[in-house]
């Protein structure tokens, strides 16, 4: 009974936990496409001060040598154009994706910043649409059979074993 209950308590658990997945992921990609418009900016200023002089962004980032300072700024732009890159093409992937694409999508949500950040600003909220239901109901079959599995394991040890009679021993 007390297994039962235990494995009930799971399911409910990973119903709460999983149910948040689609309010979370859009406050995810609203931080993500902020995180891309505001790199945008910084990459299309940097483009135009290298078109200004003639010069391409490779070449522009060459450029940038002599100083311990001008050093570290070219490679501060070049993680920025690489960040721009990566963040652009996971907004292009889940930009217009309802909950389900972008829980199919789940690895184009690994910027720890914009996780962060979208972590801090997330508000739990009973789920009233039909997304939320199908999230909840997969959270609560995974969190019960998870812990039910994980229960029975630990339990299995303690169990005693009957004695074979002499008829169940042959």
């Amino acid at each position: 009974m007390i297994l039962r209950a235990l494995t009930l308590a799971g399911g409910v658990a990973g119903a709460a936990v999983t149910s948040q997945f689609p309010e979370y992921s859009q406050q995810y990609l609203q931080r993500l496409g902020g995180a891309v418009d505001a790199l945008h900016q910084v990459v299309a200023d940097f483009d135009a001060s290298a078109q200004a002089v003639g010069l391409s962004r490779s070449d522009a980032l060459a450029q940038m040598t002599g100083t311990a300072f001008m050093a570290r700024r070219r490679t501060d732009m070049a993680e920025t154009f690489a960040r721009f890159d990566t963040l652009d093409t996971a907004l292009t992937r889940l930009q217009g994706q309802g909950p389900f694409m972008r829980a199919y999508h789940l690895s184009q949500m690994s910027d720890p910043q914009i996780a962060r950040a979208a972590w801090q600003e997330f508000q739990p909220a009973v789920p009233l649409n039909f997304a939320g239901v199908i999230f909840a109901s997969v959270g609560f079959v995974a969190g019960g059979l998870g812990l039910g599995l994980l229960l029975r394991l630990l339990r299995a040890p303690f169990r005693r074993r009957r004695p074979l009679t002499p008829a169940q021993g042959r």
